[in-house]
């Protein structure tokens, strides 16, 4: 496995989004930077500031098929059936008058 960082972009609902991939921190952890790119710091459902920093068993996103992007995304769709999420979601579509 490598232990190098593996940068990722890609375009989810509209928002591009970069990832940063690191299988081996410290030779014990693995971790992801997630960041909306454009537009900057746009919330995702699994931040509200756009950025998100998270840490996860070396290993893990091999066993589940090492697509990390396909991983990602999947986190974002399953965390946009939030209620709070499609709220924010439809509220910035429609914009508000006051």
């Amino acid at each position: 496995m490598s232990q190098h960082p593996q940068t990722y972009r890609f375009i989810w609902q509209g928002i591009e989004i970069e990832a940063t991939y690191a299988p081996v921190r410290w030779g014990v952890i693995a971790h992801i930077q997630i960041e909306s790119i454009q537009p900057p710091r746009a919330p995702l459902p699994i931040t509200v500031t756009g950025y998100k920093s998270h840490y996860h068993p070396c290993g893990m996103v091999e066993a589940n098929g090492g697509d990390l992007v396909a991983q990602i995304i999947a986190w974002l769709d399953e965390e946009a059936t939030n209620p709070d999420w499609q709220a924010y979601a439809v509220k910035s579509r429609q914009g508000e008058l006051f």
